[in-house]
């Protein structure tokens, strides 16, 4: 694989551990043993973490980050601690308030995912003004936050770029493919683009290039039917769709049009539906990203930075970034991997996101029995 190229990172830096259950005790391997005693505790386990989620459309946040993040915190704390949940459903506006209700109820810490990442600079200052320590979860915030946890967004880009290059087999310059980007508002999309552009520029044409609104699936569509209209439906050989939910717009857009024999189509989150798809064939690989492990590892920073565990902090904290607004942000970086009909038994199923009977349904047992994905 090519040098990690997404964020800057210190001479220090490790690569985090690919395991899902990230415990106290794995801190210990780094050289913590996360006693209260050794780093003059500003809190007991009375701990209130305020968690802001950017939207619903995409499933994770409500069937994954929040509950792990919520266990991960009252096993942290004794079953004392508390985490608070708002989700946005894309609006800034209303993540702005939901920020200002956690500051005005004195939680103790706050995860966010930005749904804009520059518009909420202004309520992470009044966080930071009130006292309370902000650690941007998922995406890069701007303003004065103290840490920041996600995957290598970058590298996500690279990954769905060389995958979709891979499975066009041999392609050339000529070859039109269509880019469906992600919200022009999340930092993240920027460095999915830029990662999967580092891949594409000169290896095929990007015959047309979308930035989708909110992420959404049906702007995904409607983005497709545009393209098919302008490059012509025979003349498209690839699509770099940047998450799940829009790869399922693509595919929608692409059978309206009347497509049989799709073309590869990447996607990422390894959602359910995107599990299935890649099953079934329509779409050709997803990235998966172990959410427990960033989960956890968010619940982790955000129990340590307000019990004054700063060694533990720091050791969950090993890389650095830069945002718009700050320089050296403390963070960590967790792997991704390309997932395909090849590594289905290897990752979401070993990692226990789904089990097989949820995957291979009625409608998706033959496929599962081509591809060997069967008990």
């Amino acid at each position: 694989m090519r040098p990690l190229r997404p964020l800057r990172r210190t001479a220090t830096a490790v690569a985090a551990a690919s395991t899902l259950t990230l415990s106290l005790a794995a801190c210990g391997a780094l050289g913590v043993t996360g006693d209260s005693s050794e780093a003059s505790p500003t809190k007991g386990n009375d701990v209130t973490v305020g968690l802001l989620l950017p939207e619903t459309a995409n499933t994770r946040y409500d069937k994954f980050d929040f509950p792990i993040i919520r266990n991960k915190v009252l096993e942290l704390t004794d079953k004392q601690g508390r985490v608070v949940y708002q989700n946005a459903d894309a609006d800034a506006s209303k993540q702005a308030a939901q920020l200002q209700q956690m500051i005005d109820d004195q939680v103790d810490v706050i995860l966010l995912d930005a749904v804009d990442s520059h518009a909420i600079a202004t309520g992470v200052q009044k966080a930071k003004d009130a006292g309370i320590p902000v650690i941007a979860y998922d995406r890069l915030a701007e303003g004065p936050i103290d840490a920041y946890v996600s995957f290598d967004n970058e590298l996500v880009g690279e990954v769905q770029g060389r995958s979709l290059l891979e499975a066009m087999e041999a392609p050339d310059s000529s070859d039109k493919i269509v880019m469906m980007n992600g919200s022009p508002t999340d930092p993240n999309a920027k460095q999915f683009k830029a990662g999967a552009l580092s891949e594409l520029n000169g290896s095929v044409d990007i015959a047309k290039s979308y930035d989708t609104k909110d992420w959404k699936p049906e702007n995904a569509q409607a983005n497709m039917a545009q393209a098919i209209k302008s490059i012509g439906l025979n003349n498209i050989k690839g699509v770099y769709s940047a998450n799940d939910g829009m790869a399922g717009g693509v595919i929608k857009a692409l059978q309206a049009a009347g497509v049989t024999d799709l073309p590869p189509i990447t996607g990422q989150d390894a959602e359910l539906d995107a599990v299935q798809r890649i099953v079934s064939g329509e779409q050709y690989m997803s990235v998966y990203k172990s959410y427990p492990q960033e989960a956890e590892s968010a619940a982790q920073m955000a129990v340590a930075k307000v019990q004054g565990k700063d060694i533990q902090f720091d050791s969950l904290t090993q890389n650095q970034v830069d945002s718009p607004t700050g320089k050296d942000i403390p963070a960590l970086l967790v792997p991704v991997v390309a997932l395909t009909q090849d590594n289905i038994k290897e990752t979401v199923l070993a990692d226990g996101i789904y089990e097989l009977s949820e995957i291979c349904t009625a409608e998706y047992k033959a496929d599962c029995a081509r591809i060997g994905l069967s008990k």
